[in-house]
């Protein structure tokens, strides 16, 4: 929650501890509803402004009797989740569990996680966990095993990292990615060093350029056999990746059952987050936390389109450019390698001290994918988007427990 709030909060909970004050209560429900009080209130220019408004939520919270502490009981810790986030992204460490735990720490759709690792004799499998798919927006399991793909890199690095050097292929069955390895020196790279501090950063970056020997090493790093990088940095066509993002993103909130799914997904503050240790984090959006009961009202009926694509068209025009990656073939083995290559890409960003974002909104939304195709001349099907540029760091994501997805 942004620091101004809390003196608005304590004024209110002040007001109002104790019994609940049912004249009060209307009064709070009407000021909450009315956009205009809200932006006066707490300072702000726009009263659509989503944070403005999910604050708000928090002043009917705390003025309804539940005080600063029952907020706090209500939402936890933000310095707990901090340590907890810290703990998943430890020093890498020789045996399998830690190399495991350092693969989960690869880009997945919504933060499902949706993996098993099983262990074979000098082989490691990763397989799907079909329990975490999301139907919705991804109806053909595309983002499941781009997510494979992504986790199969984190794998394969942390295992040379540790002495394991080997090959990942595709599972005899096609239906996962297989890394064996054997016995051999432990083998350093820089992107090793950067599993555990890449992040979807999902936020206005500072809108510099990047320099063209990073924007080569991008590309060189991955580079991946069945798979193509374009890199936009022209701001021309930027704009037209922008007006395909927001078109998207006004398809899918405008889909009763997309917003379904995505706020099944949804954890609202640090309590949440920690206990189911997946999902999209509010405050890893640079978003205020709520209460989970508060948050699924605000999400109800503050989320508005016209407001969520002012915040995407800032952030992309604030970036340094935007990547589109596609398969030579629509199939899981070249999803697997998508998802390899957007890996070791977020990677070598961040050792270059960039950050990176999917905006994977045109390639979701079928009827876009053609045009976003065009923008780089292509005719394939775009597989995934990601904008870059140089920004914040705000807090990580939640992973669940090793051993919950060993087996």
């Amino acid at each position: 929650m942004p620091r101004a709030t809390w003196p608005l909060i304590a004024d209110a909970g002040a007001r109002h501890a104790g019994t609940i004050d049912q004249q009060a209560l209307m009064e709070i429900k009407g000021r909450f509803s009315d956009r205009r009080y809200l932006a006066n209130r707490l300072g702000r220019e726009d009263a659509m402004n989503r944070r403005t408004m999910l604050a708000g939520a928090g002043v009917a919270f705390v003025a309804a009797g539940a005080g600063v502490a029952g907020w706090q009981t209500a939402v936890g810790s933000m310095a707990r989740y901090e340590d907890f986030a810290a703990g998943l992204r430890g020093r890498l460490t020789p045996d399998l569990e830690a190399v495991v735990r350092y693969a989960t720490l690869a880009a997945n759709s919504h933060n499902t996680q949706p993996w098993r690792f099983r262990f074979d004799e000098q082989a490691i499998e990763i397989r799907p966990d079909f329990r975490r798919r999301t139907p919705v927006v991804d109806p053909d399991d595309h983002h499941l095993y781009v997510s494979l793909g992504c986790a199969a890199a984190n794998l394969a690095l942390a295992a040379a990292a540790t002495g394991r050097p080997g090959e990942t292929s595709l599972a005899a069955d096609g239906g996962g990615v297989r890394y064996d390895y054997l016995a051999g020196a432990p083998k350093a790279d820089p992107l090793v060093d950067a599993i555990p501090k890449r992040q979807s950063t999902r936020a206005e970056y500072d809108g510099h350029t990047a320099p063209p020997v990073d924007l080569v090493e991008l590309e060189r790093t991955a580079a991946m056999p069945g798979v193509s990088l374009a890199l936009v940095t022209d701001r021309a066509r930027m704009k037209r990746v922008r007006d395909l993002v927001l078109a998207g993103n006004k398809d899918q909130m405008s889909d009763p059952a997309f917003m379904r799914e995505l706020k099944q997904w949804l954890r609202f503050n640090p309590r949440s987050a920690m206990a189911s240790g997946d999902g999209l984090f509010s405050a890893s959006s640079g978003n205020p936390v709520l209460p989970t009961g508060l948050g699924r009202i605000a999400f109800d009926h503050l989320f508005d389109v016209a407001q969520q694509n002012q915040n995407y068209a800032r952030q992309i025009d604030s970036s340094a450019g935007v990547a589109i990656f596609f398969a030579e073939r629509a199939d899981r083995d070249h999803w697997i390698r998508v998802g390899q290559a957007c890996q070791r890409f977020a990677l070598t960003a961040t050792s270059l001290g960039l950050k990176s974002a999917f905006i994977n909104q045109p390639l979701e939304v079928a009827r876009l994918r053609a045009d976003l195709a065009a923008i780089v001349g292509e005719t394939r099907r775009p597989d995934l988007v990601m904008r870059f540029g140089y920004g914040p760091t705000l807090p990580f994501s939640p992973r669940r427990p090793v051993v919950s997805v060993i087996g």
